[in-house]
């Protein structure tokens, strides 16, 4: 498999399409659950998401999030993924799909290069409905541990453990399941 890579130090994705032959679906939930454990021992994976059909559905996509390109680029060419690949594709119909997506405005990229970008409003409605909740509740969850360790709750340390509780959580889990369940609306 060729993909291109940027050399940069940030966090990049890989999404795997696959769409399995309906008498493998069982084989091929087995060989998910091992490939997705398999992955999670990989150096600087973040994380990874399944996305499972609809009632009926054949196409699976996994979402797979590490810390850097070149950690990625290591999974991607070792022999540990490529005897996962080389195991699943008798259960596939028309192969291992994969992309790699490095930039910022994943969460509303189309998996399909023929769909459009939802409305730039829509992004940013969607972005201040998750966005906002969280600045409003996390200082409130983190007040207690500013109260017991005051050097902590300064203008600036403070400020830095906030967003890290709101941005971690939004980037890495909410973002990608809210844009999921509002796949419709932002399309429409």
């Amino acid at each position: 498999m060729n993909t291109a890579f940027q050399d940069n130090r940030n966090v990049v994705t890989l999404v795997i399409q696959h769409k399995v032959r309906a008498a493998s679906l069982a084989a091929y939930e087995a060989w998910l659950k091992r490939t997705v454990s398999t992955a999670r021992r990989q150096p600087g994976h973040l994380d990874v998401n399944v996305i499972r059909p609809d009632d009926g559905g054949l196409h699976f996509t996994t979402v797979v999030r590490f810390a850097d390109a070149s950690l990625l680029q290591a999974w991607v060419n070792s022999t540990e993924r490529q005897a996962l690949v080389n195991e699943v594709l008798p259960l596939l119909e028309g192969g291992d799909h994969t992309q790699v997506h490095d930039d910022p405005e994943f969460w509303f990229t189309p998996p399909n290069t023929r769909v459009a970008q939802p409305p730039r409003w829509k992004q940013a409605l969607l972005t201040y409905l998750v966005i906002c909740p969280m600045t409003l509740v996390i200082p409130h969850l983190l007040a207690p541990l500013f109260v017991r360790f005051p050097q902590l709750g300064g203008a600036i340390i403070g400020n830095l453990i906030t967003n890290l509780f709101v941005i971690l959580p939004v980037v890495f889990y909410i973002m990608p399941w809210v844009t999921r369940r509002c796949a419709n609306w932002l399309r429409g």
